[in-house]
């Protein structure tokens, strides 16, 4: 269905997204039309595209309003192949820009604007960076991947974490190991993973902790979406992943440097669980006008 398009452009520590509205979910948008805006070459450009829907007006949304009613809207992400997605860390601080500056919502300081995602609702705030998200409760995956990346040498152990969406995150020596992999080619996870998997590669830096707070930097291929300059929950699976392997005494405050910028990541006790935040910029780019077919 042909359709035309006012979309924004925003950014999340370089992890690219292109918004639009559609209040009443009736221009849904296929996942060939969102293969051609995501297409760096022949459309827009971005890592996906980001739908914001009144929660009531789709069935993933009429979920998130049963679990809080104030999950007013829903973000409907798609990655760039037009494949959907549960979540995204970077996606969701972009979104709320998007809504704030757009005059759908309203969010003062220390006020919580709740968001209905694939993965149930997930709260912003304000930060001193720009937002901050609860990404809720995460959990290890069982099993031993390995993890084979063109211009690594050999296939390296990974570590399944899982934030509503999976992660499987891989240890290497150096920055010079970090740069030579080629994340154009998708690496390759055995067992592989039903529906695909994101992989993160890690170095911590030296020394790990710093004041008080971890300090580790990332790489990432994000399925569907392939390398990413950033990306949000897989920032905070890669720190998950370094406070596990560095053990007792390991901080829950983390920095995480990532080809786009610097994200934080802070690990908290709730009553249903250990929760992990991200924090980090969201801009909006420019607007624009397009004709799909």
């Amino acid at each position: 269905m042909a359709i035309d398009l006012h979309f924004t452009k925003g950014q999340g520590t370089g992890n690219d997204f292109v918004l639009y509205t559609d209040a009443l979910g009736e221009n849904d948008v296929t996942p060939q039309q969102v293969a051609a805006i995501c297409d760096r070459h022949f459309g827009v450009g971005a890592d996906g595209v980001i739908r914001a829907v009144r929660s009531e007006h789709i069935p993933d949304g009429e979920k998130a309003l049963s679990e809080d009613p104030a999950a007013e809207w829903f973000m409907d992400y798609r990655n760039a192949d037009g494949s959907t997605a549960e979540m995204c860390g970077n996606g969701i601080r972009v979104y709320t820009r998007y809504l704030i500056d757009n005059g759908l919502v309203d969010l003062e300081p220390r006020e919580t604007l709740a968001i209905g995602t694939r993965v149930g609702v997930r709260d912003v705030q304000r930060s001193s960076t720009g937002f901050q998200v609860d990404l809720g409760r995460w959990r290890l995956e069982p099993g031993d991947p390995l993890v084979r990346a063109r211009n690594l040498q050999v296939a390296r152990p990974g570590l399944g974490i899982n934030l509503g969406n999976p992660h499987v995150v891989v240890a290497l020596a150096d920055a010079e190991e970090l740069a030579s992999a080629d994340l154009a080619y998708v690496p390759q996870v055995e067992p592989e993973p039903i529906g695909g998997v994101n992989v993160e590669f890690v170095v911590p830096h030296d020394p790990l902790i710093k004041d008080g707070v971890g300090r580790i930097t990332m790489r990432v291929h994000e399925r569907g979406s392939g390398e990413t300059l950033s990306c949000g929950t897989g920032a905070a699976a890669a720190a998950l992943a370094t406070r596990h392997w560095a053990g007792r005494g390991a901080p829950d405050i983390w920095r995480v440097d990532v080809p786009g910028g610097t994200v934080g990541v802070r690990m908290f006790p709730t009553e249903d669980g250990e929760h992990v935040s991200l924090s980090g910029p969201a801009e909006l780019v420019f607007e624009g006008d397009l004709a799909l077919a």
